[in-house]
């Protein structure tokens, strides 16, 4: 195992000693005997609230929604391979930050958790022309197939472990969502 994926550790009787360990489990959050870093726990649970948007007092995952519209505006700007690739990179951290947070949580898929709300949203409005209208309606679109959950996504997130199940659930309400706003574009409803 190489130098940089050792991490030094102080075990519970004080002495200095050397863990190997994947690097997989030094990065995760929570991963040590003490339960992570403070400052990266606060950091965790800051992102994935949707920088506080998930503890509105109601309907939090429509609040974190809201947040990834800002954010879709910003990489709406990119080209569509970097678009994609930017959106890929934040569905892995979304994955990430929802692994997390559960564990701080210590709840699965709590309401506060919103990171998969705004991953989802990105999909829905991937490659889709900024305009107010298209926006509203891949808003509503999201929140109600993240709301009904039609087959596959309420399984992804029953069986998916995890941030995988709290994520996934979202992106298969996102392609039906996306699916359907791409008919009312193509036909000239929106």
């Amino acid at each position: 195992m190489r130098t940089a994926e050792r991490q030094v550790l102080i075990d519970r009787r004080g002495e200095k000693g050397l863990i190997e360990r994947p690097v997989w489990r030094i990065l995760r959050p929570g991963s040590d005997a003490k339960g992570g870093h403070p400052l990266n726990e606060k950091l965790i649970k800051l992102a994935a609230a949707g920088l506080g948007s998930g503890y509105a007092p109601l309907a939090p995952g429509t609040a974190g929604s809201l947040v990834g519209i800002p954010l879709y505006l910003a990489f709406s700007a990119f080209p569509g391979p970097l678009w994609l690739l930017t959106l890929a990179a934040f569905t892995c951290l979304a994955w990430y930050l929802a692994d997390g947070a559960e564990r701080l949580f210590g709840r699965k898929d709590a309401q506060c958790i919103v990171i998969d709300e705004i991953a989802g949203l990105q999909w829905t409005l991937f490659l889709v022309e900024p305009t107010l209208l298209r926006i509203a309606a891949g808003f509503v679109l999201f929140r109600l197939f993240d709301v009904v959950k039609p087959f596959p996504a309420r399984r992804f997130q029953e069986r998916l472990p995890g941030g995988y199940g709290v994520v996934a659930d979202d992106l298969a309400a996102a392609l039906y969502a996306a699916a359907l706003l791409r008919v009312l574009v193509r036909f000239g409803v929106v």
